[in-house]
């Protein structure tokens, strides 16, 4: 299984493909600028700077479906980010992740790793999908998993570092 060919737009607007980040190990964030949660931006930062070279990606989807925690423009969420938790990883347009218009990349990695009782809906922000470097969706971690919990999985994937 690989990644499928689908149209991304980074915050400022300029598009990319999720085929891009091909043979990489991509961890794929909805994320909030006013949630509880938010402060994860800090160890997800951490994470990437650590592993990036080995590669991995950190990706960010703003979204705005849970408690409107993420009122923003993407201009902004990119400041906000770019400000309080110098995010260097990529970092998207603001879309949903539920519902009929769901970006197109959040019901595929939805199908790939359901929730708790197989249910595939996104509870909450920052839902954390893992994606192997051959395009897999190799593991969901809920909200409040941090990264001392994602690490150990992410260094598996990027090769057992």
């Amino acid at each position: 299984m690989s990644l499928p060919s689908l149209h991304l737009s980074r915050l400022d607007g300029s598009p990319e493909n999720l085929l891009d980040y091909e043979g990489h190990v991509l961890l794929i964030v909805n994320v909030a600028s006013q949630c509880g949660f938010t402060p994860q931006y800090k160890d997800l930062e951490d994470l990437y700077r650590s592993h990036k070279e080995s590669g991995l990606v950190v990706m960010g989807f703003p979204c705005n479906q849970f408690g409107a925690q993420e009122p923003g423009s993407n201009e902004e969420i990119g400041e906000f980010c770019s400000s309080r938790f110098k995010v260097s990883f990529p970092m998207f347009a603001k879309c949903d992740v539920n519902g009929p218009s769901a970006h197109p990349l959040f019901p595929y990695l939805k199908a790939a790793a359901p929730g708790v009782f197989g249910t595939e809906a996104i509870k909450w922000n920052f839902t954390k999908f893992l994606v192997n470097r051959q395009g897999e969706v190799v593991c969901r971690f809920g909200s409040a998993d941090g990264v001392a919990k994602i690490s150990p999985q992410v260094r598996r994937w990027l090769g057992g570092e």
